[in-house]
């Protein structure tokens, strides 16, 4: 095992940019559990309108975009579709 000095500032950025990736996966956790309980209100609760799950679908990603301000396209990629889906399925036209 061998040990070598960093120079000042070294250890301090690996740790602010360790910190930055620990909070990255955080926010995608939380992202990721908030959008499988939507969905799962969305195509489970009886009692739920279209109306409630439209403003549940809205909600949801304006909280993504709070997390992760500069990803609003891959949102409309990744989770969009899902939603859409889901909402055509639960309340189909008539």
């Amino acid at each position: 095992m061998s040990f070598r000095a960093e120079p000042d500032g070294e250890h301090d950025a690996d740790h602010n940019h360790d910190s930055d990736r620990e909070d990255e996966a955080r926010r995608l956790r939380r992202l990721q559990l908030m959008m499988s309980m939507v969905m799962s209100v969305i195509s489970q609760d009886p009692d739920l309108t279209l109306e409630e799950a439209a403003e549940l679908a809205a909600n949801a990603r304006r909280a993504a975009l709070t997390m992760f301000p500069d990803k609003a396209l891959a949102y409309d990629i990744l989770y969009r579709p899902r939603l859409l889906r889901l909402m055509n399925e639960r309340f189909p036209l008539q």
